[in-house]
């Protein structure tokens, strides 16, 4: 019996053990589906529930799978291959050789034996690059990369090389225009600089260090950077070394867009700063050498000014310093028969904005001339329009380039009247005018510290305008010469004993 009811309290115990979890098991799966109802435990009511706080959702950075991994074979060979492969056989290598005078040469002797008489001096040789932008064996390039050459050899992507001729130079743009002896060659296309966007990718292509050709990429950092002398260009962090001077600056349809010209680096190797001469500027070299011209054809605008500071800016009532005010204008200026007078802002170019001088010479320089373009102004706080007609420098009055004689403090220096022609040549301001010093050499001129660039305001009293005044000035010499000169905006004054 005894045993038998231990056993039978065993069979209950684990049975209702059983039920238990049976249970349990029901009722968690019950409130997971809603089925069973809670019990109350209070009777008081509850209070109004507050909204729960919610974090705010981070944006999600993952990007679908289809933009991050290839899905072909074709995206998996994306590359800047075809690119090049178009762009590239219109880049050439230049080589240049200059022949050196002899070493240890002593005039004298030459007078004797001849010019060769001393010891030979090794022909100096440089490298760069070019572009051919015409079928029939037209070459751009820079003007410093082909300066002094006595031969210049250009060496074809084919490695065919040609002895070349020099169309045109101008040192004031960098722009050299080649002429080579070849047909059916391959060309690159022109694409109007103005339409890049800072960020655009762009292909750098030359021979730097004479390594042969090399491609480089990069993206265009900023547009219309502006020189300390005025010129302009594009930047770009492309790579470019010695030796891509001349070289090509394309898109990503191989265009050319630039002229690779420089850099900006303390060691001589790319930092990542280089700059190039916008194609537009390009294009009016190689269409100024095809007119016969031997420099750049550019619109004169006959004008001077400054950049829109903040403070003039305030002063104008401008919300943003931007823009061109200008202090000066050439009675000749086509801004001038437009309408335009000092004190007025140029804002922009055909919607384009200009930050400074050399952007409005840019802006308007590289429009072809004869045509009109819309410049935008600001007159009593007031926005207006003209359309300004691109003209080119003229030779008025004549030069009249003279040798001034005789023993005055003056005497050996190269004068001419300065015209708007000869100011665009020299770089100096296109609103000056009167008598320039073009050269003073090893005269007496140049030892009373007269330089090239100066010009004569006063002589002993008599004004000076034309060439002719010079010479009616020294023709009445005294015992003292007083002489006032203009040099870099500034009045100096030369008084010294006859």
């Amino acid at each position: 019996m005894r045993g038998f009811g231990i056993r039978s309290l065993w069979v209950k115990g684990a049975t209702i053990a059983f039920a238990m979890l049976v249970a349990f098991g029901v009722g968690q799966l019950a409130s997971r589906n809603g089925s069973v109802e809670r019990p109350v435990i209070a009777a008081t009511p509850t209070p109004e529930p507050r909204a729960p706080y919610v974090p705010p959702a981070l944006p999600d950075r993952r990007s679908p799978a289809t933009e991050i991994v290839p899905q072909s074979a074709q995206q998996m060979s994306l590359s800047f291959a075809p690119v090049v492969r178009g762009a590239a056989p219109a880049v050439v290598s230049i080589y240049t050789r200059t022949n050196m005078p002899p070493r240890f040469a002593d005039p004298m002797f030459q007078m004797f034996f001849g010019p060769s008489f001393g010891t030979p001096s090794e022909p100096q040789t440089s490298l760069g690059s070019g572009v051919i932008v015409d079928p029939v064996g037209v070459v751009l390039t820079n003007a410093h990369v082909i300066d002094g050459a006595d031969e210049i050899t250009v060496a074809l992507n084919d490695r065919r090389e040609f002895l070349a001729r020099v169309l045109l130079v101008d040192s004031r743009t960098d722009l050299a225009v080649l002429k080579i002896e070849a047909r059916d060659l391959p060309v690159l296309e022109f694409r109007d600089s103005d339409t890049m966007e800072v960020g655009d990718l762009v292909l750098a292509i030359g021979n730097p260090f004479g390594v042969g050709q090399t491609v480089t990429t990069g993206i265009i950092s900023a547009q219309a950077r502006s020189a300390e002398d005025g010129s302009v260009f594009i930047q770009t962090d492309a790579a470019i070394n010695p030796g891509n001077s001349g070289g090509a600056l394309v898109d990503m349809t191989g265009r050319l867009i630039g002229i690779n010209t420089m850099i900006v680096s303390p060691s001589g190797g790319s930092n990542g700063i280089g700059f190039a001469i916008p194609a537009d500027l390009a294009r009016q070299a190689v269409e100024s050498a095809a007119s016969g011209s031997a420099t750049v054809a550019r619109a004169w605008l006959g004008i001077d000014g400054q950049s829109v500071t903040p403070e003039i800016a305030e002063s104008l009532g401008l919300g943003l310093p931007s823009g061109v005010i200008l202090s000066r204008l050439h009675p000749r200026s086509s801004l001038r028969e437009a309408g335009l007078r000092a004190g007025d802002v140029v804002l922009d170019v055909e919607g384009l904005p200009v930050t400074d001088l050399a952007a409005l010479d840019y802006r308007l320089g590289t429009g072809r001339l004869g045509q009109s373009l819309p410049v935008g102004y600001l007159r009593g706080g007031v926005r207006r329009e003209a359309d300004v007609r691109l003209v080119g420098p003229p030779e008025d009055p004549p030069r009249d380039t003279a040798e001034i004689g005789g023993r005055s403090p003056i005497a050996g220096a190269l004068i001419a009247n300065l015209n708007p022609a000869l100011a665009q040549e020299r770089g100096m301001n296109p609103a000056l005018d009167g008598v320039v010093v073009l050269d003073t050499g090893r005269s007496y001129a140049a030892q009373y510290g007269i330089r090239n660039g100066d010009l004569f305001r006063e002589i002993n009293g008599y004004p000076i305008q034309r060439v002719t005044d010079v010479e009616v000035a020294l023709s009445r010499p005294g015992p003292y010469w007083r002489i006032a000169i203009e040099r870099d905006g500034r009045m100096m004054r030369l008084d010294t004993r006859g």
